[in-house]
């Protein structure tokens, strides 16, 4: 009896030892570099497979530990892909919390407002996280996801966007697309009485156009209370960004005579009445707001005065002032619209 009691007594004395072993090994903080480290969990990843690749790299030193407790509370399955943040003092419970939780490195990218679409496809290709799919502004799935618009152009708000490593391109315009009918639909619910629009798309195209000549925000609604009032007088909008935009990569930063008398350039609105066909850039929130709801006033014309500001004018013969004086002797640092490209 009393050997009965006392092999008891040591197994219990045992199995306390292990479970207290077991205790100290699952609460001890990963082996992780000063800095911590990046764990990316790939598409078809198993709890298993993770926890190995960790004790191959001498982090987790007891990954049947991990395995085990996840089973346990049926958490293996759920581990989520994607890249995760290891920090010193990161134990194994929390590192299956974490990957349990899908709490995955955020990246972001910026669409700058007033660029073309073709410079947000470059801004997107070079993002290392990010993966390439679109073949160019005329990619098919662009052009179905705008239609029934022809063109892809514009139809995308430019603003900051958070992704996941493992995201494309493709996912980014989708999600700025859904952004940008959502602000068009927005202010076009808000938009001022009597505008020269028959559509939220042709106030996206003149929004379009206010982004491209604005060099001082605080201008946008001045700019486009001209721009509407020539509409509504039947005037030509007569502005260089569309002609430029029209040029495409065979503008070489020279606007010519020539360029101005050209009415094969559809965007040439020296020539054209009214709209061009298309937007001419990817406008900002701002600039959308500014087209629905331009400013007051009895001004027809603006001319650059060089540091990106302007001078509005109601006639034109204080127009013909304005131009001789800022444009027949341009500063040095002339620039008469946003540095945006």
């Amino acid at each position: 009896m009393r050997k009965l009691a006392l092999i008891v007594l040591v197994a219990t004395v045992l199995l306390a030892l292990v479970a207290r072993e077991a205790v100290q090994r699952w609460q001890a903080p990963l082996n992780l570099p000063e800095n911590g480290m990046v764990l990316t969990v790939e598409p078809g990843d198993s709890l298993r497979s993770v926890a190995s690749r960790l004790r191959e790299q001498g982090v987790l030193p007891h990954p049947e530990l991990l395995v085990a407790w996840a089973r346990y509370h049926g958490l293996d399955a759920r581990i989520r892909q994607g890249e995760y943040q290891l920090a010193p003092g990161l134990d194994a419970r929390s590192l299956l919390d974490l990957m349990v939780s899908g709490r995955v490195i955020q990246y972001q990218v910026t669409l700058p407002e007033g660029i073309v679409l073709s410079r947000a496809l470059a801004i997107l290709a070079e993002e290392p996280a990010l993966d390439s799919v679109l073949a160019g502004a005329d990619d098919l799935r662009l052009l179905q996801l705008v239609a029934p618009h022809e063109s892809p152009e514009g139809l995308f708000l430019p603003e900051s966007y958070r992704y996941d490593r493992g995201a494309t391109d493709f996912d980014i315009l989708q999600r700025a697309h859904q952004a940008l009918l959502q602000t068009l639909a927005s202010e076009w619910e808000r938009r001022a009485p009597d505008l020269p629009y028959a559509t939220p798309y042709e106030a996206l195209i003149m929004a379009s156009i206010i982004e491209r000549e604005t060099g001082v925000p605080e201008e946008r609604e001045e700019i486009a209370g001209v721009f509407v009032r020539r509409l509504g007088l039947g005037m030509r909008l007569q502005t260089d960004p569309t002609i430029i935009y029209g040029l495409g990569e065979s503008f070489d930063g020279n606007l010519r005579r020539t360029h101005l008398r050209d009415a094969d350039n559809l965007f040439n609105t020296y020539r054209h009445d009214g709209l061009p066909p298309t937007p001419i850039a990817l406008p900002g929130r701002a600039a959308i707001r500014a087209a629905l709801q331009p400013a007051a006033g009895d001004a027809l014309f603006f001319v650059a005065r060089g540091d990106g500001s302007h001078e509005f004018n109601a006639t034109l013969e204080g127009h013909e002032q304005a131009v001789r004086k800022y444009q027949l002797q341009r500063r040095d640092d002339y620039r008469s619209t946003p540095e945006t490209q």
